[in-house]
């Protein structure tokens, strides 16, 4: 491993990707990149499938989605490479993967050093035609610091998060589309109304006022700050704003260090790049990172028992059935 880089900048972006184009949209990647490495960010991170747009996939048929999809080692990614060394700073963006027949959503971490980490969502659930992942992404940098990458979904179970913790990521790269969903849960997110972005710039403090509640910053206050300080590890949470087919997206692009504390966040619910140093002096006595050495493995075995009533994403996430009263592992 490197020897640690101190002081270490990084960015997260929020934007709103054009459906479809992905030419417009790496415009706009190269362009908020070039931004933020020239206020001295060493990694940027984009959102969830930023690339390509999200939520509009879901309506697309199976053959449409493979039209729009390509290789990890395809000209997207090698696009990211090439702005990553060109610029001297990590890139990270998402784009649907084309790979042996399957479609993934996945995240393209590409270094300065060349070096491309691909993770594939573990938990995807927008189309019947992608597929989730089967493996975590935790990788070392030329910066002297171990990374993972966990995209949207993968970040709401506790297991995923501790499982890279336990593999010494210390910054979790967590790309997002995410804030105004509609949440099957009655006290969850709901879709906020279109005219609020639509009437930004006649009524900006109303849209701030939305992105801001319980559908969007609110609802991450809830579980982000807990997955930074459980763990003891810094997130960075870059997530679209806008337009998302027929919802709203929130926004609400943040930095967390290892105590769980908001290090930046953005100010505005339109483009942004929030930026901020990486206090790595934090990490040795981080709440979370002590605790975890009082961990006692042999009594979790039952975080790997299945239950039986396990559902596969896709309908763990869309489905209105609820949750039987007596779920339980272990008899």
């Amino acid at each position: 491993m490197p020897e640690l880089v101190t002081p270490f900048r990084a960015s997260v972006v929020q934007f709103e990707a054009v459906p479809s184009d992905k030419e417009a949209n790496l415009a706009t990647v190269r362009r908020l990149a070039a931004e933020a490495v020239a206020d001295g960010s060493l990694l940027v991170v984009f959102p969830e499938l930023c690339l390509l747009g999200y939520w509009h996939l879901t309506k697309k048929t199976a053959e449409e989605l493979q039209a729009l999809a390509e290789p990890a080692d395809g000209p997207l990614v090698a696009e990211l490479r090439a702005l990553a060394v060109s610029l001297g700073a990590g890139i990270g963006a998402g784009f649907l993967e084309a790979g042996d027949g399957t479609l993934y959503n996945s995240y393209a971490v590409c270094l300065p050093d060349g070096s491309v980490h691909i993770h594939r969502k573990l938990h995807a659930f927008e189309h019947e035609a992608i597929s989730s992942g089967d493996r975590f992404t935790v990788f070392d940098t030329p910066w002297g610091v171990r990374m993972a990458t966990l995209i949207c979904w993968d970040n709401n179970l506790v297991e995923n998060v501790r499982a890279v913790a336990l593999q010494g990521a210390t910054v979790l790269i967590a790309p997002h589309q995410t804030g105004g969903t509609n949440s099957r849960s009655p006290h969850g997110m709901k879709v906020l109304p279109a005219e609020l972005w639509h009437n930004r710039h006649d009524d900006p403090q109303a849209l701030l006022d939305a992105v801001n509640g319980p559908s969007g910053r609110g609802w991450l206050m809830r579980w982000l700050p807990s997955r930074a300080h459980d763990n003891g590890i810094f997130v960075l949470f870059a997530n679209g704003i806008g337009q998302d087919d027929d919802e709203i997206r929130t926004g609400n692009a943040m930095i967390l260090d290892p105590y769980g504390r908001i290090v930046a966040e953005t100010p505005v619910a339109d483009e942004a790049v929030v930026t901020a140093e990486l206090d790595f002096d934090l990490l040795p006595l981080a709440t979370g990172r002590r605790w975890m050495l009082g961990r006692r493995p042999e009594l979790y075995g039952i975080l790997t028992e299945r239950s039986g009533l396990e559902r596969d994403a896709r309908t763990a996430r869309h489905s209105a059935d609820p949750v039987p009263s007596d779920f339980r592992v272990g008899g």
